[in-house]
């Protein structure tokens, strides 16, 4: 579909092309932060893979193909650089690759970057994505905080031998190179030390675990080896300019600078892409219909995407210290106390009460598919068969009249649902809730409110969101990221839901080590069925991605493990 409609832009393009140096991305969210180990959002990484090159990648849209990069070779056991039981790879560091400041790229730059990453762990950060297979555990600390991490071990299991950067794993995991084909961003490691970053050693590397953002040097300032340096952040304008890094190996990139702004209300963005101010806009469904017949304006439908979204999310433990999206804090009418979505029946209740074809038919124009759970349907582990809820006022009434011994139906509720201002599709999600809550008893209350994208990520971290839509984009090509993310005690969503089940734990852990495809098929039909019972957030839809773009542009390669584009190949004509 993508190449079809770019062949009808390359027809369609007449007008001059504005700032034909320059790209501009208008986006919805807002970058957070530049240090690679530190922010786990789209709009961060959007910047951040652009600027940081990685061991290996994706080659062009394949989710199955490698290609290398600072990495002179993709490991594999035909060329003996995996070994024969799956868990030591070896990866030869090429040389000649330079960092925008001139230094050139070492295999010691190469294991402090990975050590480093795995180190930081913030809390809701993306380090657990190389914990997991590497430390064989999804953090360095446990539940109560306290560090548990075997640094000693974890030095030993990334070392360098010659030129090669060696990592053994405890045990086989399945997606090790689809995580490293996008996760395993290099850092200069002397730069750093120059900027006061951890030094490498077992000595200071807990004064480094789970640092608040501004202490990091490279939050705000980067010196990468990908194909764009950092020009200018500005966070009160809200926009991160990229220049081009003329010494990058694979040769100089096409566009001089790349501007990516956040623009959260669609209106300024599709004016800006009309006028010509704009190169490509992020696009929610419920909108996409208004830049058909714009002069000059293609629209870029129906994009390959593996994505959950959105997905209503159950904090199980909620904040109640000064919070007040749970009004009173008591089940008297005026507010929900901090475990009210602890109650399967409230959850199950509330799981009929969403009209999923609504959604699919009035925000998503069909243009997505029906979620049955969180992986898709594209990805192998999604199982077709397997439970779903579907919309049913009668159900939904009959697990809320019995939920906390009939208190919830008698009482009534209020609270907040939360969604990040912008995310239409999201809003609309909670807007097709509220309605049918409200139309099963008067006394029953949902507020919504938009905030903005670092406020709500700040919100989910410290639970005091009782309700939020919010989606799930992979990391990487593997069912483990969508389940460990939904599912699992350590995952993206529990933690911030205060959610745990031993059982699904388990499962997911032993699914990820299995290397038999058909052994790992049935663990997650078993893993999927755990979940729908638990019913911990509501899936809505798998949407198909859609973009706003200016005829002139060409070279677009849309991988959807991209968060956000890549702009290396990218020219304007």
């Amino acid at each position: 579909m993508l190449n079809i409609l770019l062949l009808g832009a390359a027809v369609a393009a007449a007008q001059p092309v504005r700032n034909p140096d320059m790209f501009t991305n208008l986006e919805i969210g807002e970058v957070v932060s530049l240090d690679p180990a530190y922010p786990y959002d789209g709009a961060s990484q959007s910047a951040i893979q652009n600027v940081y090159e990685t061991l290996i990648a994706f080659k062009g849209a394949s989710l199955s193909e490698y290609e290398p990069r600072i990495a002179s070779q993709v490991p594999t056991l035909a060329n003996k650089l995996v070994s024969p039981d799956g868990r030591t790879f070896r990866f030869p560091i090429r040389k000649g690759v330079r960092f925008h400041d001139g230094s050139e790229v070492t295999p010691e730059d190469v294991r402090y970057s990975l050590l480093r990453f795995m180190i930081t762990d913030r809390s809701g950060g993306p380090s657990a994505l190389l914990l997991e297979p590497i430390a064989g555990a999804p953090s360095t600390r446990n539940s109560s905080g306290a560090i548990t991490l075997d640094f000693a071990a974890l030095s030993q299991a990334v070392r360098i031998e010659g030129r090669d950067v060696v990592v053994t794993l405890p045990r086989p995991f399945g997606p090790f190179l689809s995580i490293m084909a996008r996760w395993s961003y290099i850092v200069p490691k002397a730069w750093c030390l120059a900027h006061g970053e951890w030094d490498g050693t077992e000595g200071t590397w807990k004064s480094f675990n789970d640092p608040p953002q501004d202490r990091s040097y490279l939050h705000q300032n980067a010196n990468g080896a990908g194909p764009f340096k950092l020009e200018r952040w500005d966070r009160t304008a809200r926009y991160v300019l990229l220049e081009r890094h003329e010494a990058y190996f694979r040769g100089p990139a096409r566009l001089k600078r790349v501007l990516i702004k956040s623009v959260p209300e669609f209106n300024t963005r599709k004016l800006m892409l009309q006028a010509g101010d704009a190169d490509l806009i992020e696009t929610p469904r419920p909108y996409a219909s208004q830049l058909a017949g714009i002069d000059g304006v293609v629209l870029l439908d129906g994009l390959r995407r593996l994505q959950t979204d959105p997905a209503l999310f159950f904090t199980f433990k909620i904040n109640p210290v000064a919070n007040p999206d749970i009004g009173s804090g008591r089940l008297d009418g005026e507010g929900i106390p901090p475990d009210f979505f602890s109650d399967d029946d409230v959850r199950k209740g509330f799981s009929y009460a969403f009209d999923y074809d609504a959604i699919l038919r009035d925000t998503f124009k069909g243009a997505a598919v029906r979620a049955l759970g969180p992986i898709p349907p594209s990805v192998p582990g999604h199982d077709p068969s397997q439970p779903r809820y579907a919309y049913d006022l009668k159900k939904a009434e009959e697990h809320l009249r019995k939920a906390r011994g009939g208190l919830v139906w008698s009482k009534g509720f209020r609270f907040t649902l939360t969604y990040n201002t912008g995310a239409e599709n999201r809003e609309a999600a909670a807007q097709i809730l509220r309605k049918n809550l409200e139309s099963l008893n008067p006394r029953f209350r949902v507020d919504l409110r938009g905030v903005d994208w670092a406020s709500f990520l700040d919100k989910a971290q410290r639970q005091l969101m009782p309700l939020f839509a919010r989606g799930w984009l992979a990391d990487y090509p593997d069912a483990h990221n969508f389940v460990y993310a939904f599912y699992h005690s350590a995952g993206r969503y529990p933690s911030a839901q205060g959610y745990t089940n031993a059982e699904l734990d388990a499962l997911i852990e032993m699914a990820a080590a299995q290397p038999a495809p058909s052994v790992r098929a049935s663990l997650y039909k078993k893993i999927l069925a755990k979940g729908y019972d638990q019913a911990s957030a509501i899936f809505t839809v798998h949407p198909a991605g859609v973009y706003g773009m200016r005829t002139w542009v060409r070279g677009l390669v849309d991988n959807p493990v991209n968060l956000g584009l890549y702009y290396y190949p990218i020219d304007k004509k």
